[in-house]
């Protein structure tokens, strides 16, 4: 039976100005866009003073175990979001053997939990989408993630990849791609992604270019070297002709305030030159991720146990915090670190959540380096942190660019998560259209679906058109706002009235409809 969405405000996701009309959805499509008011029938709802747009695609999503742990997916369903592009930072459980998954699950713990009874039982990226595909509320896409390719192929040791190894990862991410994947990512912040030279991701990434996916990385600094770091992703690009998609696109720490010029002009020398480039931020000002993550890179070679057994030895401490503290690591951007800036939001030890590491290691008598390790070693690496360490004009002209998508970058674990889990999408429309109008309503619907969709090479899905899969949102442009707050960071947004995913609603009246219609969508499938 016809479901009519009658007299809805149309913003198609194109960037076009916005219409009146009735929208008919039959079989999982929009069948057909009529005058306002023309259409009735039982299930008729008025939409009147609403405006109907295509889902929102969240480019850089931290989901891979919540999409199956709780499939109701409230933290994105409730802002509207209608696919979650996972496999992110270069760390994800597929491809995976026994040795790799157990690593990955302790490694990544801190982003998405480490469940004890949960079935991982896939070990292909292909497995991993048809578990996606068991019922889940909303739509996934998949990055191959290089990090985890590399414990695979190479192992956990800071060294290059002999030409067997690279074979060995080449094959895997063209196997992932075959399997469905849309394209590769890397955490080159993270082990042992980051030890991966610029001749390495290129030779991955022209893999990655035959198969028609693109390149997400995650780079080598956003602080002290940023430019530099962003600059080798564009070269790794322009050599390999792979598109390039920069997650979380900031300018940070203080070294960076107001030189988000500098970086979109980067981005825009390379773009006249023909490098495919778009990009994705948040917006908000700190940053999240794991507390361990801000160790020098070279604390992690071996893998866990050897990082632990580093943590554990008083003169490597000693090393590690004059390196943090004095010269800024590279797991600290290569600024030295301010513990008042790091707060600890999830942690075994509940007393340490919500205070920086400075605050704990006052109450505590301990020195904010002693806090640090001992808490890592006592939770084997999985503590997460918020990094207090943003910039507003930064975050505005990064969002303003042409090459601009939304994603949230939102961890979903643990007591106090980063609220971007909970409110990227409605922030971008109400604080930062309607409030502030940094963006104009058309251009930030554009930025959050027929953008991004065209970046995933989604043809059917991103735009309202006839024929187009009914994945929409309805919200209201006078209330939607997010109410999502750093200290009760699980908030639903307000105004966003009916989520639909292939025409089933998903989401009304602040609440799931128990309908689990989301699928894992497969690059080319």
């Amino acid at each position: 039976m016809d479901l009519i969405l009658g007299s809805a405000t149309v913003i198609d996701g194109t960037g076009a100005d916005r219409y009146h009309a009735d929208v008919v959805l039959r079989n999982g499509r929009i069948a057909e866009i009529t005058a306002p008011g023309t259409r009735r029938g039982a299930n008729l709802i008025d939409a009147t003073g609403l405006v109907l747009c295509p889902g929102f695609i969240d480019m850089h999503a931290h989901s891979d175990l919540a999409l199956l742990t709780e499939p109701e997916h409230l933290a994105k369903v409730s802002q509207g979001v209608t696919c979650d592009v996972i496999g992110q930072d270069g760390l994800s459980y597929a491809p995976c053997d026994d040795r790799t998954l157990a690593a990955l699950r302790a490694q990544i713990a801190g982003w998405n939990g480490n469940p004890p009874d949960f079935d991982f039982s896939w070990r292909s990226v292909g497995e991993y989408l048809d578990r996606l595909d068991t019922g889940i509320t909303i739509n996934a896409a998949y990055l191959v993630p290089q990090g985890t390719v590399r414990m695979l192929g190479v192992g956990f040791d800071d060294r290059a990849a002999s030409e067997d190894e690279l074979d060995r990862m080449r094959e895997l991410v063209a196997q992932g791609m075959d399997q469905g994947a849309f394209g590769l990512s890397s955490g080159l912040t993270y082990t042992p992604g980051m030890y991966a030279s610029t001749a390495e991701l290129v030779a991955l990434c022209a893999v990655v270019a035959e198969h028609g996916g693109y390149y997400s990385p995650h780079h080598r600094g956003y602080g002290a070297h940023a430019l530099e770091a962003y600059a080798e992703m564009v070269d790794v690009s322009t050599r390999s002709g792979c598109p390039l998609h920069l997650a979380h696109a900031t300018m940070n720490f203080d070294c960076n305030a107001g030189r988000a010029g500098e970086l979109l002009a980067l981005l825009d020398a390379a773009i006249a030159e023909g490098t495919d480039i778009t990009l994705d931020s948040y917006p908000y000002l700190p940053g999240a991720t794991t507390l361990s993550a801000l160790l020098p890179s070279w604390v992690f070679s071996g893998g866990v146990e050897d990082t632990l057994e580093r943590l554990a030895d008083a003169d490597t401490r000693e090393r590690i915090r004059y390196e943090m503290e004095e010269l800024g690591s590279d797991g600290c951007h290569g600024v030295p670190v301010d513990w008042s800036a790091i707060e600890i939001n999830g942690a075994e030890d509940t007393a340490l959540v919500g205070a920086s590491v400075a605050e704990s290691a006052a109450r505590r008598g301990k020195t904010p380096s002693e806090l640090y390790f001992d808490v890592l070693v006592a939770e084997r690496l999985a503590p997460s942190c918020l990094m207090h360490i943003g910039h507003e004009d930064n975050v505005r002209a990064i969002m303003r660019h042409p090459a601009h998508t939304a994603g949230s970058d939102g961890l979903l674990h643990g007591p106090r998560p980063h609220p971007r889990a909970w409110g990227t999408f409605p922030r971008y429309l109400g604080h930062y259209c309607r409030e502030l109008g940094v963006l104009g309503l058309e251009d930030c619907v554009h930025h959050m679906t027929g953008r991004p969709a065209a970046r995933l090479g989604l043809r059917d899905r991103g735009v309202l058109t006839e024929g187009a899969v009914a994945d929409l949102v309805l919200f209201d442009p006078e209330t939607v706002a997010d109410r999502a707050e750093f200290n009760e960071p699980r908030r639903l947004a307000a105004g966003i009235e009916r989520v639909l995913v292939g025409g089933v609603t998903v989401y009304a009246e602040g609440a799931h409809t128990g309908a689990f219609p989301g699928k894992a969508l497969r690059h080319n499938g």
